[in-house]
């Protein structure tokens, strides 16, 4: 596996290495010592898969004050994944990053604890997988506009497909219960 840092300090862009042959190919999803690499207190609590179709959007979500890092890849089709930061006093709030990550080249976001996270589906349909470093905590559920001008996030899709729950969310300068910056 190979670890690229983004300009958002602590989002990673995680690329496996794929061994191919004529029968197709295999790689590593996920090595724990890789990630108590980057984190010695990283411990994997939760995974989940969510399916979606063309347009649909999720997020921008978060957990506060029990935070989850989530590992994400696209298992089937393909996907814009975004990761903001929304710390209180970090050099970066406000500040986001995006990724595409499909099927073909089965590349991970790893969004950290404080971040809030969302996605477009960009293909047909996609089925996303999230290795999650707590459990989901309702009381803890939060989350960020998706087009909060504020934030300015470069969606590659306007017309798109978003929950109620999601097309209620404050933005970001009128969140309450944000992470604080360490």
């Amino acid at each position: 596996m190979s670890i690229t840092e983004t300009p958002l300090p602590g989002v990673l862009l995680v690329e496996p290495k794929k061994f191919h042959d004529h029968r197709g190919y295999f790689f590593e999803v996920f090595r724990e010592s890789t990630f108590k690499e980057i984190d010695a207190t990283l411990e994997w609590k939760q995974d989940n898969c969510s399916f979606s179709h063309k347009g649909v959007l999720r997020g921008l979500h978060y957990q506060w004050p029990k935070p989850q890092g989530k590992l994400v890849q696209a298992l089937t089709g393909t996907i814009w994944d975004v990761a903001v930061d929304i710390r209180i006093g970090s050099p970066t709030f406000g500040q986001w990053h995006a990724e595409e990550l499909n099927e073909e080249n089965r590349r991970q976001l790893w969004i950290p604890p404080g971040f809030a996270h969302g996605f477009v589906v960009l293909s047909d349909s996609a089925l996303v997988s999230y290795k999650c470093t707590d459990y989901f905590d309702a009381p803890s559920d939060g989350g960020i506009k998706w087009d909060d001008p504020d934030i300015g996030i470069d969606w590659p899709l306007r017309d798109v497909v978003v929950s109620t729950k999601d097309e209620n969310l404050p933005r970001l300068a009128e969140a309450k219960n944000l992470p604080t910056f360490n």
